[in-house]
């Protein structure tokens, strides 16, 4: 298997590659994660089964969005296929870890990146993945309607399949249009799963962004997140606030946003998330 991906990875590159050392790295729940390297060069790659090829396809050409708008750094993909009942892709080698002066550069990058936007709309060329579920992404003229319908209403159809009791579903779908009233976002390319374990600065200092859930939507979704699981270093608000001020009840919409990640969690991993999203819901209804 290695021998076959490295030579993908030296015909994508121009540059004969072998692998001579291996180590796994994290690489979250999902996948296994390994740095492979030739003594000179280093490559990053994700493991998992075959049939999980098309979630490394998204993977990659969200990457390639990110990383072709030449704002923020992401690892740059390489080539991604199966091989020997497995699906892989490799990307670049990042060195992290460094110091925490990036933060401010990480706003101001970030609000430079949700200045693309899409003539398209709302949503991105194909399905994806938010973790390990599917994160459907057809073209859709309004915000309201495609982040009710595919993300809200997708998430508490999965959800309940799990076996999820949200009393106030419906409820909270029909007051959406109030919700979002008098918010009028661009489609803005949006990293989609921006939580402190996606973000990191390298040891040369400079800010990346990783593992991406990519689509067009409400730049807010990306901010609302990085507030979910623990706030980024206060920099990251006030340079990304200078760059590109957040529009006015965000602290609302925060809220709504969040509760797509709370469902997913709660599909992925049951427990507490369903008590959650219950009082995020209720906070939403007031």
């Amino acid at each position: 298997m290695w021998s076959a991906i490295a030579q993908q990875i030296s015909a994508k590159t121009g540059t004969a590659f072998a692998v001579q050392e291996r180590r796994s790295v994290g690489g979250g729940c999902i996948n296994q994660a390994y740095q492979i390297s030739d003594g000179n060069r280093s490559f990053f790659i994700k493991l998992n089964q075959a049939s999980q090829i098309a979630m490394f396809e998204a993977e990659a050409r969200g990457l390639k969005d990110m990383y072709e708008s030449q704002t923020i750094r992401v690892p740059q993909p390489l080539c991604w296929g199966t091989v020997e009942g497995s699906a892989y892709i490799a990307m670049e080698w990042l060195e992290l870890g460094g110091g925490g002066d990036a933060w401010g550069a990480m706003g101001e990058r970030l609000a430079a990146m949700h200045r693309v936007t899409s003539e398209q709309g709302f949503g991105w060329r194909q399905t994806n993945t938010i973790g390990a579920t599917p994160q459907p992404n057809p073209w859709t003229a309004t915000w309201l309607e495609f982040y009710r319908e595919h993300r809200l209403r997708h998430q508490f159809r999965l959800a309940g399949r799990r076996g999820g009791r949200f009393p106030r579903q419906h409820e909270l779908l029909m007051v959406l249009p109030d919700l979002l009233a008098g918010h009028d976002p661009a489609p803005a390319l949006v990293h989609g799963d921006l939580w402190s374990g996606n973000a990191a600065v390298t040891t040369d200092g400079e800010p990346v962004i990783l593992d991406p859930a990519t689509y067009y939507g409400d730049r807010e979704v990306d901010i609302a997140m990085t507030e979910l699981f623990g706030r980024f270093p206060e920099a990251f608000y006030g340079a990304y606030n200078a760059a590109y001020p957040l529009d006015a009840g965000y602290a609302t919409r925060k809220t709504l946003y969040n509760l797509y990640h709370v469902l997913n969690h709660f599909t992925l991993f049951g427990g507490s998330y369903e008590a959650q999203a219950n009082r995020m819901i209720a906070q939403l209804l007031r």
